[in-house]
């Protein structure tokens, strides 16, 4: 993965781009009600505050995630060590990252042979809008949340 070396600008944190790469980002949807359900379970659970969360519409993303995986909004991706990863793969690496239980709970799903993990994630996310909703807009965080949030 090529990262140009200028500044990116975010709104929420000033960062470079070479620093970006250096944390552990959760891309989702950001109009998707499930995935903001889901940033809000991982920043409960992710006490160290290791993650960063950035939406897949935003700049970040625009920087580090594939034009094709932006467009069709069906996957959270990780990005984590200078690799990308997409749907259960994605989900089951922030849980180990988190740790703790949750670190078991991914360690136990990595288990399940991937096109398996897949499947489910595909007829989920293909359900989501119908189940928890879609938003007008992006989540905004809480000023307490800022700091880890990038645009």
């Amino acid at each position: 993965m090529s990262i140009n070396a200028s500044p990116l600008k975010n709104v929420m944190t000033e960062l470079s781009q070479n620093e970006i790469v250096n944390y552990p980002i959760v891309f989702f949807d950001g109009v998707c009600g499930l995935c903001n359900h889901a940033v809000n379970f991982l920043m409960s659970r992710d006490s160290k505050g290791v993650l960063k969360f950035a939406p897949l519409q935003g700049t970040t993303a625009g920087q580090l995630v594939p034009l094709d995986v932006r467009q069709d909004l069906n996957t959270f991706v990780f990005a984590d060590s200078g690799r990308l990863h997409y749907r259960s793969t994605a989900m089951v690496r922030i849980l180990m990252r988190i740790g703790g239980l949750w670190g078991i709970v991914g360690t136990l799903l990595w288990l399940i042979p991937w096109p398996l993990r897949d499947l489910g994630y595909r007829c989920v996310s293909k359900i989501r809008y119908r189940l928890f909703g879609k938003h007008e807009s992006c989540r905004l965080p809480t000023p307490e949340e800022r700091s880890r949030f990038l645009d």
